[in-house]
């Protein structure tokens, strides 16, 4: 990898904090920073978990994104549109009291 590729590769994964996070973790079991892996079978167990995760915040990244991206098109497309937020109605009152 070449140095404009590494900070290129870095300044897309500064925008993904819990990327960042697990990756930090994967470099933790890896270098044995605890000291609490002595086996490589508890190695991979805490890799294979942490990849896990990794896969589940990656895919949650990707969703944000989709999301984003769709209601920008919806936008795009029907600038008409106006969205107000959340429903301001609390309901009807009672007008009766129940016992």
């Amino acid at each position: 990898m070449t140095k404009h590729n590494a900070q290129i590769f870095l300044s897309r994964l500064i925008q993904h904090p819990q990327l960042c996070e697990r990756i930090e973790a994967l470099l933790n079991v890896i270098d044995n920073e605890t000291g609490d892996y002595t086996t490589a079978h508890d190695a991979e167990n805490q890799l294979i978990e942490e990849l896990r995760k990794m896969g589940n915040d990656a895919l949650h990244c990707w969703a944000d994104k989709a999301c984003d991206k769709s209601s920008t098109h919806f936008h795009e497309q029907n600038p008409k549109y106006h969205y107000d937020g959340k429903k301001k109605s609390g309901g009807i009152p009672l007008s009766v009291k129940y016992r």
